[in-house]
């Protein structure tokens, strides 16, 4: 019997997330933060401190870039370009972006998303064919498993960071990919945005020598924070020439909004024909393109290199602080650290609402079906913005957070977030 679609929902929970909406909604789940971006905000009347944004450079708020953002506004305002690149929407400072882009990360040429998470899965569906083999990680990214999707070849995945089993998987797909004559895409993340685990690119690439394939990383989390001149993951390893297709994000250490991919130049021509997220989608607007112009300019100069040395001082007071305290905080090697706790639903609750009542810390909390069943993550997400003294606060506020846990003072039902909004 034929099911009305509206009507199924209607009678589903919500989904794996949503069925929790009526108790988390404005709190947990889409919360109002207000005020300038940093680490000092305001959340539900109070000011709090956040832990909660992927300003990694702490370049929401500078000051020089405010006023490129400001007056490039004002002067091209939001619409111009209009149409896709392909139309009416390719201009010299695009161009120039990519040039720019293409020089810091070693590569022959760039392309500019308008929007990352498209971007990325629609690189994938460009480049792989029916005859061709996906290899992936098995924790990687919504965007790149919305993008193996697309693919209707044959795609493995290998068990997270895991060397030996992505050299299994390699193997059957040669064996796969030999037989249908197509090759082989490799697909992995430069920094896993969930646990702060770096991708293993160096031992990916190292299986260049065995097997015959292309590499492409999403490197949202590394671009402009990992490696000597914030060159991303890749550069941290060392093979920046072992990775084909380089996939940053503007979303994170820039501050704003897109992406692109850094190839060779023949794949990038390639791509700017046959992407059709961009395409069929407007061009970046000129005021976003200048702002990142002035974004690179800082990330690739003596003030990035300072930023990121405080926001590594910041990350690596924090995570020792929280192992020196007993916490598990994982493999976490970049800058998201992510705290796990040994707490059920109604635990995890109320300590955020502890965490943003009493003590006004915010930050993000993780809970079943992201996670396993019993264990919560409170996702930390340092910054060059933040000071020493926030981390020692904070510091301080999980180890009472945690002695509190151990006497049960958690132990009790969800609280009522209606008198918190």
């Amino acid at each position: 019997m034929q099911t009305d679609i509206f009507e199924k929902i209607r009678r589903s929970t919500g989904g794996p997330i949503g069925q929790y909406r009526d108790k988390a909604d404005g709190y947990f789940a889409f919360p109002k933060l207000e005020g300038e971006l940093g680490p000092h905000m305001r959340f539900a009347g109070k000011e709090v401190l956040c832990w909660s944004l992927n300003n990694y450079l702490g370049l929401a708020n500078h000051p020089e870039i405010r006023k490129v953002d400001g007056e490039a506004a004002a002067r091209w305002g939001m619409a111009y370009p209009m149409g896709s690149r392909m139309m009416t929407g390719q201009t010299a400072l695009h161009e120039k972006f990519e040039r720019m882009l293409a020089d810091f990360e070693k590569k022959e040429a760039a392309f500019l998303f308008n929007f990352g998470y498209q971007g990325i899965f629609s690189t994938i569906d460009s480049l792989v064919g029916r005859h061709d083999v996906i290899v992936y990680d098995a924790e990687c990214h919504a965007c790149l498993l919305d993008g193996i999707r697309l693919h209707i070849g044959d795609k493995f995945k290998f068990r997270h960071n895991d060397a030996k089993d992505c050299d299994r998987v390699l193997a059957r797909a040669t064996k796969v990919a030999e037989e249908s004559g197509g090759g082989i895409l490799v697909i992995t993340e430069g920094v896993f945005g969930m646990t702060g685990a770096l991708g293993i690119l160096d031992q990916i690439v190292a299986l260049k020598k065995k097997y015959s394939f292309r590499f492409m990383i999403d490197d949202a989390h590394g671009f402009g924070v990992m490696g000597p001149h914030g060159r991303g993951t890749s550069e941290h390893f060392g093979v920046m020439d072992g990775v084909d297709l380089y996939i940053g994000a503007y979303a994170k250490s820039m501050a704003t909004i897109g992406g692109f991919v850094a190839s060779d130049k023949d794949i990038i021509d390639y791509l700017r024909y046959n992407m059709r997220s961009q395409i069929y989608a407007k061009s970046l607007p000129m005021p976003i393109v200048e702002g990142c112009i002035k974004r690179l300019e800082i990330i690739d100069s003596p003030e990035g290199d300072e930023r990121r040395a405080h926001l590594w001082k910041v990350t690596r007071r924090l995570q020792e602080g929280f192992r020196e305290m007993g916490f598990d905080i994982g493999p976490a090697e970049a800058c998201v650290t992510p705290v796990h706790v040994k707490a059920g639903l109604e635990q995890a609750t109320n300590i955020v609402v502890d965490l943003r009542q009493n003590y006004r810390i915010f930050c993000s909390v993780v809970i079943y079906p992201v996670i396993p069943l019993g264990m919560v993550i409170f996702r930390i997400i340092p910054t060059a913005a933040h000071s020493m003294e926030d981390v020692e606060r904070t510091l301080a506020a999980f180890k009472e957070i945690k002695e509190r846990l151990d006497r049960g003072e958690y132990d009790k039902p969800i609280p009522d977030i209606s008198l918190y909004k």
